[in-house]
């Protein structure tokens, strides 16, 4: 069954989100990054460039031919991937392929808005009998 992790009150959602693609590809992990369009793919893609000043998250959008050897795709549809180990959901809804995958980690910001979208997929996990572990960035770090 799928591992589910929410991480709480992230000040910028794709700066933790780049710290945990920079983590699981330093732990040779592949990861999928949900995007929910093209925009905020591209923006993702930018600042994964520049996220560390010494190192490189080796990564791609789904599009890319080296996707399928790309440790860290960035993709606007979460099925048909040769990756099926970490996905990270930026999206404001639950990935549709979510359970394919061995892990999904959730990033809740701190605006209302944002919590009241997580507590609705917190739910639809939780209804579908998943496990939720939840971390909270006030108190730690990814």
């Amino acid at each position: 069954m799928t591992r589910i992790d929410f991480y709480s009150n992230a000040e910028s959602k794709l700066q933790v989100a780049c710290q945990v693609v920079a983590k699981a590809a330093r732990e040779q992990s592949r990861v999928v990054v949900y995007a929910p369009d093209q925009n905020a793919a591209r923006s993702f893609d930018k600042l994964l460039w520049t996220y560390q000043a010494i190192g490189f998250v080796p990564h791609c959008l789904e599009s890319d031919p080296l996707s399928a050897e790309t440790p860290v795709v960035i993709a606007l549809d979460d099925s048909g991937l040769a990756h099926h180990r970490i996905l990270v959901n930026l999206h404001t809804e639950s990935p549709p392929s979510f359970s394919r995958y061995e892990r999904l980690i959730e990033i809740v910001g701190t605006d209302e808005e944002d919590r009241q979208q997580a507590r609705g997929r917190f739910r639809f996990y939780r209804d579908r009998g998943y496990e939720i572990h939840h971390h909270d960035l006030a108190k730690s770090t990814p």
